[in-house]
């Protein structure tokens, strides 16, 4: 037993001496020393000179660490040391441009900030400032938020953006100081009472467009203003530059829209009551935009949004199906649980089938299959071409007043092409485009939506080459009105004589509930919605349609 503890001490001995061996380190002898900070190491020269010192901290940054590095950067930024401001980044090069900038360009000056609680690695301040330009000062006040990351080296840093600087901001983007490159312009509702966001939140970007489009020939002239000035890719997105605040005051001209006062003040409580909802609403028998209005004030959803329009296509579908006589009204079209086309298995929700029943029957209650299974029988660039020349979307070429996307119908092949059938796949769609659609079954007549009349820049809107026939429009007309009592429909439209309807539920990858959409009219009204991550249409974005339809009369 002693010879086995003897031999047993001596293993233990040799064992510690091979720890305290020094590592070789590109030729050179270091020694490694365990437990440099929690769950790092440090390497230090045979010498005892210290050449790379390195600390690990796996894991989530803790709230001191998030802090830290949010203090250090702001300290130096509010003391006007930008290249340490930019030095406590993931990105020193454009934070140092852009820091430079808020005092040159901005011309903000006494900076002061106030850290807020921290939410993770994220962390909300206060921005309170004075911006200078000449002879006159106003005070600047806003909340921005950064958050904080671990640079490669493990240590504690502000991800950079040019957010970090201004919400607004997008990167590449910068604020200015000066005389304003646009002259204001005072916007009006159809009936001549101002249009403001402070009455109608959702008009920002809309008030922008418009200052952009008709500030130089609107008759004003331009003040001294903050503003942010658009970078390259934010002019891709076509997106207006917009005023943080006025210095002093330009002359604005005056702008009047189709804008309808009592629908905007109803689109605005209703998206109000709702996340992520977008809605517009167009008059059919002229093109007129009545209303618009998106939850989230920083994007235009409902005129720029390009979304997956989910069963609201099957609108366009049909009246391609019905032209081409692939289906009917009121004759027998297959519903099965399952279709297959170009290697895809297709499905309807639940896995519902209907047995004997009508093309309305399908339409109605939204089967995908019905739709699906015809595909087979239909060119590449069928449904293209009626998107197009019917209802004149995705040829990029309305011109409204502001920008908008105007939808997108691409040529596909195999089951891309079958899932654009039933609004998947590459089609893309946003509020006004599927209002519009109702609007051309309404009226039979495609007329492009405008926000400002033409007469008043002379400019020529877009048109349709051909029109649906009588006999298709009949059929169309039918079967959005059979959705609206009978259908998917139904519960949304329940009380509003003489609708007519669409549902839709758009999948979207990574998210747990689809979009939700609805399209309707009655009378001289159409509109439509959508709900992102909402669920089914007619359960989130049908009553959102139907509140404005009713208030519309």
């Amino acid at each position: 037993m002693g010879n086995r503890r003897r031999v047993a001490e001596r293993r233990s001995s040799r064992y510690r001496q091979y720890l305290r061996r020094p590592a070789v380190l590109g030729g050179a002898i270091a020694v490694v020393v365990v437990g440099a900070g929690a769950g790092g190491y440090a390497v230090w020269a045979a010498d005892g000179e210290q050449t790379v010192v390195r600390t690990f901290k796996p894991g989530p940054l803790s709230t001191q660490e998030v802090t830290t590095a949010a203090q250090r950067f702001l300290t130096a930024w509010q003391d006007g040391r930008v290249t340490e401001a930019a030095g406590a980044t993931d990105d020193p090069a454009a934070a140092g441009a852009m820091l430079t900038s808020f005092a040159k360009d901005a011309r903000v000056k006494d900076a002061a900030f106030t850290v807020g609680r921290p939410t993770g690695a994220k962390i909300p301040f206060k921005v309170k400032g004075t911006v200078s330009y000449e002879d006159t000062s106003k005070p600047l006040g806003y909340d921005s938020a950064l958050t904080v990351v671990r640079a490669e080296n493990d240590r504690p840093v502000v991800d950079w953006h040019a957010s970090v600087v201004h919400p607004d901001l997008k990167d590449g983007d910068k604020l200015v100081t000066g005389e304003a490159g646009t002259p204001p312009v005072k916007a009006l509702d159809r009936d001549g009472g101002e249009l403001t966001t402070k009455k109608y939140p959702s008009l920002g970007t809309v008030l922008d467009g418009l200052r952009e489009k008709y500030g130089e020939t609107a008759g004003g002239t331009a003040g001294v203003e903050l503003r942010v000035e658009r970078g390259k890719a934010s002019k891709a997105a076509e997106l207006a530059d917009r005023t943080l605040l006025e210095l002093s005051e330009g002359t604005p001209g005056t702008v009047k829209t189709t804008l309808s006062p009592d629908l905007q003040a109803a689109a605005e409580k209703e998206v109000a009551e709702r996340k992520r909802a977008s809605v517009a609403v167009v008059r059919p028998s002229t093109g007129e935009i009545l209303a618009v209005a998106n939850s989230s004030h920083g994007f235009n959803v409902a005129f720029q949004g390009s979304l997956a329009p989910g069963s609201t296509m099957k609108v366009i579908t049909s009246s391609l199906l019905i032209e081409k006589g692939l289906a009917s009204a009121d004759k027998k079209h297959p519903c099965p649980k399952y279709f297959s086309y170009g290697g895809w298995k297709f499905q309807n929700d639940d896995k519902f089938e209907i047995k004997d029943g009508t093309f309305t029957a399908s339409f109605a209650r939204s089967c995908n299959t019905a739709f699906i299974s015809q595909a087979p029988k239909l060119e590449n660039d069928d449904l293209t071409k009626q998107a197009q020349e019917v209802f004149g979307l995705g040829r990029n070429d309305w011109a409204i007043g502001v920008p908008t996307f105007d939808g997108a119908v691409p040529v596909q092949s195999a089951a891309p092409m079958a899932a654009s059938l039933i609004g998947q796949g590459g089609v893309r769609m946003n509020p006004l485009n599927m209002a519009s659609v109702s609007a051309t079954v309404q009226s039979g007549t495609f007329r492009q939506p405008y926000l400002v009349s033409p007469d008043v820049d002379n400019r020529e809107l877009a048109t349709a080459s051909r029109k649906l026939s009588d006999g298709t429009l009949k059929q169309l007309r039918a079967l959005m009105s059979y959705t609206a009592s009978y259908g998917t429909a139904a519960e949304a439209m329940a009380g509003i004589s003489g609708g007519a309807a669409k549902t839709g539920s758009a999948e979207v990858d990574g998210q747990k509930k689809p979009n939700g959409w609805f399209t309707a009219y009655r009378g001289d009204l159409a509109a439509a919605g959508v709900v992102q991550q909402g669920g089914h249409g007619g359960e989130t974005a049908g009553p959102l349609v139907a509140a404005l339809l009713k208030a519309g009369g």
